[in-house]
């Protein structure tokens, strides 16, 4: 950043030139000693501000004077008090509340966007957004950075040598690898979001992949089937976007975006906020990622910070699947930390935060503007963290190999499941809440007449189900449930990651019968709004989801059994 950006940089800290309005709670930027904030005229440099302590007004004292709209009696000579004094002074509005502060940091780390007008802040923004890095993923990820459903952004940890000081981490002269993976996604509501870990070691298929070459030209990269996750990333010229792309056909779930992150974003995030608190069992004294800690709480950040989410032989079995846990309690923590007043209410640490996550991030270019950035965390923060669950897809040893833990795949019974409840936006600490409204929302779709299935005239169609399930399915409908009116369609226009029923409203009580047999959940249910005419059938088309004739496809009401999670908002001990 140069001097001018930073209001000289031998003088004034860029952080400490956020002053507290006392009539509005916010905290704005003033780059001039008193008086409103206006951008200069072209040639003219912007007023600086000195620093306290330095022969020049005390922050208390500038604070004082620098708010807009804020007359100095002393200095315009009149020292009057009293009935009169108060009758001729403008009316102060009221304070903002703690909370209505807390929540206009929260709505964007950035918060210099809000004085955009100023020279000094815009010259902050530029900074921010040169600091970011970006990849065209094409259609893999969404154009815009926010919607009005569900968001799933992929956070994805790379092992690549790259930064200060992590020249002995990681494979020597790798292109990285996709170690830590995480699927955040947040409800269509906003009232909750579920952070899916995927293990690095999960063996799984990797779809064919184009990829946006230097040149501007697109390479395509073969698919792979029964290879590591992690390599969906970095090898064979593989973008973030084939992740992507990976985590779409694991879980049926579209992601938006990604954000990418080396070694250095651990140590510069946790020193940001100024460490991160976390909680061991026992004490620590791993010599192969030199982590050295006590039994209880520490707080630690840098080298130590990153030493903890690396180490795999200090917790549990020494596999994979145990350093995600501790993973998932570090960040938990950091996520507490990021909230917090102690971060929210210095300007100092939200800048040092704001600079450290725009330059450790590398994003896709749906996001690529701090603007956009500041737009998707606006909408993020609207989720409680009390209502934040991290969980990992739950798996089970790979048959294929001898030596335990050594590569897992997915539990045929429990991951489904889990995908069925994020799809469905069904929240891991919601339940009850969540299976009331999915009761009363199926009841109310659900509820009237049912057609003989004799009567249920139906084309199936092929949407993203595997291969012969649009055939598989007519067959079961004619030959064990009595639904000869039906047809195959073959393949949809479109690939859907949720199967669909579309009907007109005077076939509702086809739909209604047809939903019984096949286990539709309500949000499968897509009503149209003209009749239907003549023989015209309803059309059923098998998405990502449908795992087969006679499964019921609704999304369960609970997580099941025995799946390992955490809640963000409660502080748990590594073992």
């Amino acid at each position: 950043m140069d001097a001018q950006s930073r209001g000289r940089a031998e003088e004034v800290d860029p952080a400490d030139q956020w002053v507290l309005n006392p009539q509005t709670g916010n905290y704005e930027l003033r780059l001039s000693p008193s008086g409103p904030q206006s951008s200069p005229s072209a040639g003219t440099p912007p007023r600086r501000t000195t620093a306290p302590g330095r022969g020049g007004p005390s922050r208390r004292d500038a604070s004082r004077r620098d708010v807009p709209g804020q007359r100095d009696n002393r200095r315009s000579g009149n020292t009057q008090d009293g009935p009169q004094a108060a009758a001729g002074r403008r009316k102060r509005k009221p304070k903002a509340s703690r909370k209505k502060k807390v929540l206009l940091w929260t709505g964007g780390v950035m918060g210099f966007i809000l004085v955009a007008g100023s020279t000094g802040a815009y010259l902050l923004y530029q900074h921010f957004n040169n600091n970011l890095n970006t990849v065209d993923v094409g259609d893999a990820g969404s154009k815009h950075a926010t919607s009005d459903g569900p968001v799933n952004i992929l956070i994805i940890g790379t092992d690549k040598r790259t930064g200060k000081g992590n020249e002995g981490y990681g494979d020597k002269g790798s292109e990285g690898h996709a170690d830590t993976n995480i699927l955040f996604h947040v409800s269509k509501d906003r009232t909750n979001a579920t952070a899916l870990s995927i293990p690095r070691d999960l063996v799984t298929n990797i779809p064919e992949c184009p990829t946006k070459q230097k040149d501007g030209t697109t390479k395509t990269v073969r698919s792979e089937t029964n290879v590591r996750f992690n390599t969906s990333l970095g090898q064979e010229g593989r973008d973030p976007g084939c992740t992507m792309r990976t985590v779409k056909e694991l879980t049926g779930l579209s992601v938006d975006h990604f954000m990418m992150a080396d070694f250095n974003a651990v140590k510069e995030l946790s020193t940001a906020v100024g460490g991160v608190k976390v909680c061991l069992a026992k004490p620590v004294n791993d010599p192969k990622s030199h982590l050295k800690l006590p039994a209880g709480v520490s707080k630690i950040k840098g080298e130590q910070a990153l030493a903890f989410v690396r180490t795999r032989h200090s917790f549990g079995n020494e596999s994979d699947l145990d350093r995600i846990k501790q993973q998932q309690q570090f960040l938990s923590s950091m996520m507490r930390q990021m909230k917090s007043d102690s971060t929210l209410s210095s300007p100092t640490k939200m800048y040092g935060l704001a600079n450290a996550a725009t330059k450790a991030l590398t994003v896709d270019s749906g996001i690529g503007s701090i603007k956009k950035l500041t737009s998707l965390a606006q909408d993020l923060s609207k989720v409680d963290l009390k209502n934040v669950t991290f969980t990992t897809v739950p798996v089970i040893d790979n048959p294929a190999d001898g030596k335990v833990h050594k590569t897992v795949v997915v539990d045929p019974v429990k991951a489904p499941q889990v995908f069925s409840m994020m799809r469905s936006d069904v929240s891991f600490t919601e339940v009850k809440k969540k299976e009331s409204e999915a009761k009363d929302a199926q009841a109310a779709l659900l509820k009237g007449a049912r057609a003989q299935a004799s009567a249920v005239r139906v084309q199936v169609l092929n949407g993203g189900a595997v291969a012969g399930s649009a055939s598989q399915t007519l067959l079961w409908l004619q030959n064990t449930k009595g639904v000869l009116k039906s047809d195959n369609g073959g393949n949809a226009p479109a690939k859907l990651t949720a199967t669909t029923l579309a009907y007109a409203p005077n076939q509702a009580d086809q739909a209604r019968k047809l939903a019984d047999l096949m286990g539709l959940p309500a949000t499968a249910l897509k009503p149209g709004t003209q009749d239907a005419v003549g023989r015209t059938p309803m059309v059923l088309t098998l998405g990502a989801d449908f795992k087969g004739a006679g499964i019921p496809i609704a999304a369960p009401a609970k997580a099941p059994e025995g799946i390992q999670k955490v809640e963000a908002d409660k502080s748990v001990c590594a073992k």
